[in-house]
């Protein structure tokens, strides 16, 4: 019997980290799905909902307590997978700080230094979990390391350190994908576009401007739905050290919305200056 496919995802207890979650154990995964609350604390509900409904949907979710700025419990994690599984295949870093200064009026001299905060947890904290994953890794086919960028890396949006955030975590994913690729790891980095999460929800439904607003934006299953067919795709390592436009791939593979509606890129309305992958054309 062949042992089911095992997916590392931070920052898991809501909004994409939950949507890639989903989507994995869809697809049969054991997902161990990250989030900072712990297990006694009211607050957990949202992360062990995820995990349930990964199992729900046919794969294994098992929920872990993790603060991605805690080196420590982070290598507790990995120990776990190592001691419970006989490798990782996939780990999604979606972990991010997000300050309430980042939509706060103002330049960033005026603004909360929390900001510098998305440095620890979104760029330090995906460095730290991929130096972790990697040995697991080792000698496991479609192994894949996925990091959520945005396309705040390369136009302005939520002020520089939010694009420094991004724009970090993709060059960083282009390098490791260098010193992956002889070992057969892939690393690269996913763009969605604007995504219907559950803060998104909370502030823009109920008012006409709002649902106008929301008509155009991403379940957070699309991005699940790509990730999971990017960890199959024959041509994975193709893809390797690239920034992968969910919206565009999603078109290319005939990937949905639940709805059954096509998403549309934002490359043109938000300036990214780079092909989407050489080899292949929409």
């Amino acid at each position: 019997m062949v042992s089911p496919k095992v997916a590392v995802v931070t920052g898991a207890s809501r909004g994409i980290g939950k949507g890639i979650a989903i989507a994995l154990g869809g697809a049969g995964y054991t997902v161990y799905l990250t989030g900072r609350a712990g297990s006694e604390d009211v607050a957990s509900t949202p992360l062990q909902s995820a995990a349930d409904a990964v199992t729900n949907e046919g794969g294994e979710g098992i929920p872990v307590v993790c603060d991605h700025g805690d080196d420590a419990q982070v290598r507790a994690l990995f120990d776990r997978i190592e001691a419970e599984q006989e490798g990782l295949d996939l780990l999604v870093n979606n972990a991010t700080c997000l300050p309430r200064a980042l939509v706060a009026q103002g330049g960033f001299w005026e603004r909360s230094l929390e900001l510098a905060d998305m440095f620890n947890v979104g760029l330090r904290s995906a460095y730290v979990a991929s130096a972790m994953a990697v040995p697991l890794m080792l000698d496991r086919p479609q192994a894949l390391i996925a990091s959520v960028s945005f396309f705040g890396a390369v136009t302005y949006f939520h002020g520089p350190a939010y694009g420094a955030q991004k724009a970090g975590l993709d060059k960083m994913m282009a390098d490791m994908a260098l010193e992956l690729k002889p070992l057969g790891i892939a690393a690269l980095s996913v763009w969605p576009g604007f995504v219907k999460t559950e803060m998104v929800l909370q502030r823009w439904s109920g008012t006409p401007e709002g649902e106008e607003r929301l008509r155009t934006y991403e379940s957070p299953a699309l991005t699940g739905h790509v990730v999971t067919t990017l960890a199959r795709d024959p041509e994975l390592m193709s893809y390797a050290g690239q920034q992968v436009i969910v919206a565009e791939y999603a078109t290319l593979h005939d990937i949905r919305e639940p709805d059954g509606s096509q998403p549309v890129s934002l490359r043109e309305k938000m300036g990214d200056p780079r092909p989407f992958h050489m080899t292949h054309s929409i």
